[in-house]
């Protein structure tokens, strides 16, 4: 399996409109990060992409995706769903319907927010995508891989991670439930949220992130979902063996 980064920032993703701050005017393009995504190329050939950034149709061009035959979604916020309007042209080029799998709320979400898609009486000049929406309500298999659904809390609010096979991706996460730690051991990479130093309701701080991957055991673990106050370089200098910052367009191979 290939996972490349599509994305690494935050919400708001990094520079921040309208700052600047160290990390905001670096020249290390690490330091430059888009909303947070993944795109797994499967062993078998299997195009996967882990949510939908506002930012997927420049991730898309700049990072050479040439194909999505699943989407899974990890919860419904904006900076998870928002693009999926540009998966058409891999539609198009595909000819055939995008499964979209996710927790019942995400779904919900999606069919509220592009309720367009699924109306009969929707203009269809643009055309529109071609999606399914599958409910995520336990393990499953894409192709030969095994998906394993890692439930999370966001703050209150409950949200997906997932593990294919020995690569788990878990952002956007402040807490794991117990119940939920005997689905990550014996992993090779874990993707994990480190949000910022500071204390934050809903998303773990780098150091909670470090106990947790430490946790974890995974034999190398990748950040995501780092915000500005984070620089690249000198962040990674002071993390442990195993474990540093993912960066938009980062590939490692499984």
């Amino acid at each position: 399996m290939r996972v490349t980064f599509l994305g690494t920032g935050t919400s708001a993703g990094v520079p921040v409109v309208g700052c600047g701050c160290a990390t905001c005017r670096s020249d290390d393009p690490r330091d430059r990060r888009w909303r947070p995504s993944v795109y797994l190329e499967l062993a078998d050939g299997t195009r996967v992409v882990v949510d939908t950034t506002p930012d997927f149709r420049s991730q898309a061009l700049a990072f050479g995706l040439t194909g999505v035959e699943v989407i899974l979604f990890t919860h419904q916020h904006a900076d998870h769903i928002m693009g999926l309007d540009d998966v058409r042209p891999f539609n198009f080029r595909q000819r055939t319907t995008i499964p979209c799998l996710g927790d019942a709320s995400t779904l919900a979400a999606l069919r509220r927010v592009f309720s367009y898609v699924w109306d009969p009486a929707a203009p269809r000049g643009g055309g529109l995508p071609q999606l399914r929406l599958v409910e995520v309500a336990g393990r499953f298999s894409l192709g030969r891989a095994r998906v394993v659904p890692v439930p999370l809390l966001h703050g209150t609010r409950p949200i997906l991670g997932y593990r294919v096979d020995d690569f788990a991706y878990l952002t956007d996460c402040s807490e794991i439930p117990e119940a939920s730690w005997p689905l990550l051991e014996g992993l090779s990479v874990l993707v994990l949220d480190a949000l910022r130093h500071r204390p934050h309701p809903t998303h773990l701080t780098l150091s909670q992130a470090v106990e947790t991957a430490a946790r974890i055991g995974a034999e190398r673990t990748y950040f995501t979902h780092m915000c500005h106050d984070l620089p690249h370089a000198e962040t990674c200098a002071a993390l442990p063996p195993g474990v540093t910052l993912a960066h938009d367009g980062l590939v490692i191979d499984l």
